[in-house]
Formats: C-alpha cells, structure tokens, sequence
C-alpha cells in the first residue's frame, strides 16, 4: 500500500515533506534539469534583499571533515530581479510549492522586501532569515536577541500577505525561548537550525581559511545538535516546525520528525548529491512502507520517551 506523503504547516499542504534548504538550491529553476521539482515538496529559495548583494570574496565555501563551512554572505539578485526572472518560469511547477526567504539589514528592508513580494505570483510562504552568522548586520544580530527578534517578527506579520516562517539560530541560549518569542509575535512556523558560527586556520600561513574569517558550519557534524534543538523547540511550541541540519538519508529525515518537525530541509546534501532532495523524499516514502507508516504525518512527535 503507498503511504500518505502529504505534510501541512502553516496553511501551506506539501506533496511530500522534503523541502530543499536556502542558499543550497539556487533560485530553484536551475535545478529543473537535475531534479524532478514536481517530486519534491517545496524548495526555499536563496536569502533575498531589497538591492542586490555582491557576497563576500572567495574563499567562501571549505569542506570540513563532517559537513561544510560557508561564508557566502547572501549574495543573491535582489527582489526585483526575482520577481521578474526567477519567478515566473517556476509556474510550471505547480506541485513544488515556492517559498522565499527574505532578508534585511532593518526591519524596515525586510518589510520592504515582503511587500513587494506580497504582489508577486507563485510565493507560498516566506522564510525570515534571522540566523545567517557570516554577515555584519542584520541577520544574527535579530536572531540572537530576544526583544529585536519579537519586534522584527511582529512588524513583518503585520505586513504580510502569507505565511511567515522564521528560521532561527543555534547560536542562541535557548532554542526553546527564541521559538516561544517567534510564537507569540505571530510567526505561523518556525525552521531550525541554521548553520553554527564556526572558522579554520591555514597553520602553514597563519590566516583563517575564509576570507571571512568566520563562516557558519553545516553538514552531518551539526545533526545530533540541531535534533536535539528541533526536540526542545517542539516541546515548547504549538506553531509547526520545520527541521534542518546534516540531513543525508531518509533515517535522518525520520528523526527529525520524530523529534517533532512536520516536514523538513534538506541543504549540504546537495553539494554532493545535487539530486539529493529528490532521492531522499523517494526514500522516506521507502520507507514508510517497509515500516508500515499509513501518513507520513504520523511521525510528526512521536517519538517515545523513556519515563524517568
């Protein structure tokens, strides 16, 4: 018997609940000719900004012994450019719904951005970036402090015309008050983690190996970490979580919605396996039927915690 695929958070039904992470798929249409689109559940695009951003120089991607550190800088076209050229070839994929991650330096560019998406077709949900760690404003600088954070959230779903999503950062006390603070201001979910503030050091010329100097940290090195954090987030939540970080097989995918994340973010994965969203949602399904899971949903929370 095929299982149930389908997962719904925010407002927002999804064929299946893979859904690619930022920054790791372009603007989605350049991956229309390696991945199927129409098999996976959704895809977020990269950070947009209100201007265009150049990045940081390279070096700015480094490959670590378990995982990645990248410091891109959000680099990305710009809203306009979006909404004209990248937007609109995605309309022949209904199925794979679009989700925008967005961007500012204040709050009132990230207001700007969502208005002038707010107009656009073909958007499903934004993402408010609130966590990148390789910028120099904006970004973290919400994300790490609990009243900005309240603030920046509350003003832009005050704006907003679709689901907010925030996407919060593990470099943070406590995952669980950041995703209460996200709650309360109005978010409709929460995605977690994004990448761990981290550097490497060239020994033989004394230098960081980023141009940067920091970067933030993604891979299969951050997955115990970031679950746990989805577990804690979950506990303390009513608002439907997105889980991320290290995810490469369908087991990992499982975890994660068993520590209480309804669909989740595949990212890193697809630097080696530019097809890997695509095989990992035709693996969960794999699984689900070997394990005779009726609806995938199902596993959303259910994981079964010793009584102490």
């Amino acid at each position: 018997m095929k299982p149930d695929m389908k997962v719904e958070f925010a407002g927002i039904e999804l064929t299946n609940p893979v859904i690619a992470a930022s920054g790791t798929f372009g603007y989605g249409i350049e991956f229309e000719e390696i991945v199927s689109l129409e098999r996976i559940g959704a895809f977020v695009s990269k950070g947009i900004s209100l201007e265009p951003m150049a990045g940081h120089p390279a070096p700015r991607i480094l490959q670590t012994p378990a995982g990645m550190l990248n410091a891109i800088g959000l680099q990305n076209i710009g809203v306009e450019e979006f909404i004209e050229k990248k937007l609109p070839p995605l309309k022949r994929y209904p199925s794979c719904k679009v989700i925008v991650n967005v961007f500012g330096y204040t709050v009132s560019e990230y207001k700007q951005v969502v208005e002038r998406l707010n107009d656009a077709d073909g958007v499903a949900a934004y993402e408010l970036n609130v966590s990148c760690p390789n910028v120099h404003a904006g970004g973290m600088a919400f994300g790490s402090d609990a009243g900005s954070l309240e603030y920046l959230v509350h003003e832009v779903k005050n704006v907003s015309k679709r689901p907010l999503v925030v996407k919060l950062s593990p470099n943070v006390t406590s995952i669980a008050a950041m995703a209460r603070v996200c709650a309360t201001a109005g978010a409709d979910a929460v995605s977690l983690v994004n990448t761990f503030l981290a550097m490497s050091i060239d020994v033989e010329t004394r230098k960081p190996r980023l141009t940067n100097v920091t970067g933030g940290l993604s891979g299969p090195a951050i997955k115990p970490i970031a679950l746990r954090m989805v577990y804690e987030a979950a506990k303390a939540v009513n608002i439907p979580i997105v889980g991320l970080g290290g995810i490469v097989t369908p087991e990992d995918a499982v975890e994660f919605m068993l520590a209480g994340a309804t669909a989740v973010q595949v990212g890193t994965a697809s630097y080696a396996d530019p097809r890997a969203t695509e095989r990992l949602a035709k693996g969960i399904e794999s699984w689900c039927r070997s394990h005779h899971v009726e609806r995938v949903a199902s596993l959303t929370g259910a994981l079964e915690v010793p009584q102490k």
